[in-house]
């Protein structure tokens, strides 16, 4: 079949790779700029030198076999490293967390820029609208974004989907991102402090180069009552707590920026992947299977089997 993926996240370019693979013509379609999604990382030049700060997701885990044997490849591509500081099991990009969905991508066919807002049936065939939207139609259509945006996308042609995700909604968050001189006088990462849901040291990451990098990121419900703050501000707001728990001093700042995730930690729908063999319809992401990089990828590859199983 030709088929199209909406969403280049860890979910969508799983299913790609495996339906690929298995001889299907696939195409995949992100609203981004590059690829990433919640494992976006981001770069900062400043006086010559670049910095790095894993923004979205800071390290994922490994359960399950079919993402072992995934993460080993990683492994063996010098894509992916432990990442002791944290605790036992984490497992991290380098040199930044996008490393394997860059690697994924650039194996598929993936047209970044693109803001597919609508789906129709024309007969047998799915055709795409928005900016970016080919001129050729597919024979099936799958959804691989945040449960917030499926329902807009696919309500008038999957209702049922569009309702499941409807009820899976996903918690904010506030990250902050800062460059100090020095290294401040904290532990690499920080967990459940007041408003600080999370603080790590990007520099004690693996392959992450120069600089005294640190991302602080604001806890579920401190993010949701200040979700339409002025990212000023909540610099400000992260930084004063971070201070705190260095003992009232930090070292000077170099670089500081704030980015808010509204979609940062997904709900669980518990029903992993769904596919319509009838209409050549389906869903895959996290918010199917659980808020974590290996649901998303366990998505993605139990809704390629269910295609393949159809035959």
């Amino acid at each position: 079949m030709d088929i199209a993926i909406i969403g280049a996240g860890m979910a969508g370019l799983t299913c790609a790779r495996r339906l690929s693979g298995m001889g299907h013509t696939v195409r995949v379609f992100d609203k981004g700029r590059g690829p990433g999604g919640r494992m976006s990382s981001r770069r900062v030049e400043l006086d010559g030198k670049t910095l790095r700060f894993d923004h979205g997701a800071q390290y994922f885990t490994v359960h399950d076999e079919r993402f072992r044997r995934q993460v080993e490849e990683w492994e063996a591509d010098e894509i992916v490293a432990p990442w002791p500081a944290a605790k036992e099991g984490p497992w991290v990009g380098i040199p930044a967390m996008n490393a394997p969905i860059r690697a994924m991508a650039a194996e598929a066919e993936v047209r970044f820029g693109a803001r597919i807002d609508s789906i129709r049936k024309v007969g047998t065939v799915w055709r795409l609208s928005g900016e970016g939207a080919p001129d050729t139609g597919f024979d099936a259509v799958i959804s691989a974004v945040p449960a917030e945006q499926v329902a807009p996308l696919l309500s008038p042609n999957a209702p049922d989907i569009a309702q499941l995700a409807e009820a899976t909604t996903s918690e904010p968050c506030w990250t902050v991102m800062v460059a100090f001189e020095d290294r401040p006088d904290l532990a690499d990462t920080i967990r459940h402090a007041g408003p600080i849901g999370w603080a790590a040291r990007n520099s004690s990451k693996p392959g992450r180069g120069e600089g005294e990098c640190w991302v602080v990121q604001g806890s579920p419900e401190w993010s949701r009552e200040n979700l339409e703050a002025e990212k000023e501000a909540i610099e400000t707001l992260l930084l004063e707590q971070l201070r705190n728990l260095a003992g009232g001093t930090l070292p000077a700042i170099r670089h500081a920026s704030a980015h808010r995730w509204r979609y940062a930690m997904c709900g669980d729908a518990g029903v992993g992947a769904i596919w319509n063999g009838n209409e050549h319809i389906g869903a895959c992401g996290d918010w199917l299977h659980g808020p974590r990089a290996e649901n998303a990828f366990l998505s993605g590859w139990e809704l390629a089997q269910k295609v393949i199983d159809e035959g």
